[in-house]
């Protein structure tokens, strides 16, 4: 029997508050306590923070679905990502969140998947033939190769534009020196700051963020010409420059268009690049499903099409689990507005709301095995409850990722052509501890053998 999959060791159960700090600023998942695995709800009381980190699926349904306005995101998150992201849909709320989701959400519907899926293919069969001579049977680092990967997929689904473009691969350079620098949520997280105070950015942090939002608005006011030139591609960034919000009657101006491909590529590219390294590290580690998912890839032939997806049943429920055990946005923070009762305690305005896909992932009263890599799983019925009430990779309630059937689609396809292509063996000396950063990485890398398939 394989042993379980890699969980971070959590922390002693008391310590005090600059320990706590500490633990955090260098791990977000091993600093929480064993019991919030467990626990309904969770409360931390401390001079600088009030905040109820919640595992009860009515309560989680209260935040994030029935009554979302009364719970925005929180402000605190806007600390550690706007050098990047600006004023995006990912750190926006109320009206103006609304607004920005009428203009981007009709990229993504309807007919747009299938539009976009030859960019996946494009991207998906470049990273074959790159696992070309070179990596055969050696020690690879496979984060950096599914980052390349994921980078490519949504340049080509964005801007039509091959990872190895110039402005592209700029782009992808700068943010690998960016997603080291800057964990998902800094101390500001916490500890209430007065808006007048300067937030203290690594000057890393802040340099390559500089540098990436100078990139992107290149190509943004290159798609700009092009559009006004009537000779753009039909693809994810034309779509979304070109719809007007039925509400105001206006589009993005040039810098809400930055903001928005900042968060695209952080969403499209780090955390897809999470979830494919964590996949093929999970089918490495359990070689006879591994063997399952290349036969389903193979069956694809040369040129499979968007329909082909629903051959890959397993690879679909590979991918599910995959999501379940390291889902690429541990934490979402949300803000109270209103007095509330939570579990018949009082919870005042202004308390911090946490929800954490990787405690309620592997919650002992949600699931069964909870620690255990089980793609079957999703064939079970008990699995439905759970996948109702306690599985949120792309968050719920009208907050949901816009962006989730394309990484539904994404991931499942990309595991399939890596699988059919090579063989994936963990390195044992070196086994991946999980930590946060932007996403769930391995804190040193995740590492492999790779092999070609004869």
């Amino acid at each position: 029997m394989t042993d379980l999959p890699p969980k971070p060791t959590p922390r002693a159960p008391r310590v005090s508050l600059w320990a706590y700090l500490r633990l955090f600023r260098r791990d977000i998942l091993s600093a929480q306590p064993q019991r919030l695995y467990h626990a309904w709800m969770a409360e931390f009381r401390t001079l600088f923070f009030h905040s109820y980190m919640i595992n009860d699926p009515a309560l989680i349904a209260r935040v994030l679905t029935e009554a979302p306005d009364l719970f925005p995101k929180s402000n605190r998150i806007r600390e550690g990502l706007a050098p990047l992201l600006g004023n995006s849909v990912f750190v926006t709320n109320g009206d103006e969140w609304r607004r920005q989701r009428r203009i981007i959400d009709p990229a993504f519907e309807g007919g747009r998947l299938r539009d976009t899926f030859p960019a996946m293919l494009a991207a998906g069969q470049a990273a074959v033939a790159r696992l070309g001579a070179g990596v055969q049977a050696a020690e690879v680092e496979i984060e950096a190769i599914t980052s390349h990967l994921a980078a490519d997929v949504i340049f080509r689904a964005l801007f039509s534009i091959p990872i190895e473009d110039e402005t592209a691969w700029a782009v992808f350079s700068e943010f690998k020196a960016y997603q080291r620098s800057q964990p998902l949520l800094n101390l500001a997280a916490f500890i209430p700051l007065p808006k007048w105070l300067p937030r203290a950015h690594r000057k890393s942090t802040l340099t390559s963020a500089q540098k990436i939002r100078a990139l992107i608005t290149k190509l943004t006011q290159a798609r700009a010409d092009d559009i006004s030139a009537r000779r753009a591609p039909n693809d994810l960034s034309t779509k979304i420059m070109t719809t007007i919000d039925p509400v105001t009657g206006q589009g993005f101006e040039p810098e809400e268009m930055v903001d928005q491909v900042a968060i695209f590529f952080l969403a499209g590219h780090e955390t897809s690049a999470s979830a494919l390294a964590w996949g093929l590290y999970l089918l490495a580690l359990y070689p006879d499903i591994q063997e399952q998912v290349a036969a389903e890839g193979a069956s694809l032939g040369d040129a499979p099409s968007f329909s082909d997806l629903s051959k890959l049943r397993l690879t679909r429920d590979v991918f599910r689990e995959t999501l379940r055990l390291y889902p690429p946005v541990p934490m979402m923070v949300r803000q109270n507005l209103h007095p509330e009762t939570f579990r018949a305690r009082a919870v005042k305005r202004g308390a911090q709301v946490v929800i954490s896909p990787w405690h309620l992932h592997r919650h002992e009263r949600l699931w069964a095995n909870p620690d255990a890599f089980d793609p079957a799983r999703w064939q079970r019925d008990e699995t439905k409850v759970s996948q109702r009430d306690a599985y949120l990779p792309f968050s719920a309630g009208p907050r949901v990722c816009t962006g989730a059937g394309f990484a539904m689609a994404e991931g499942v396809l990309l595991l399939a052509l890596l699988a059919s292509a090579y063989r994936f063996v963990p390195v044992a000396s070196r086994p991946p501890v999980p930590v946060a950063h932007l996403t769930v990485r391995g804190r040193d890398g995740i590492w492999l053998h790779i092999a070609t398939r004869v």
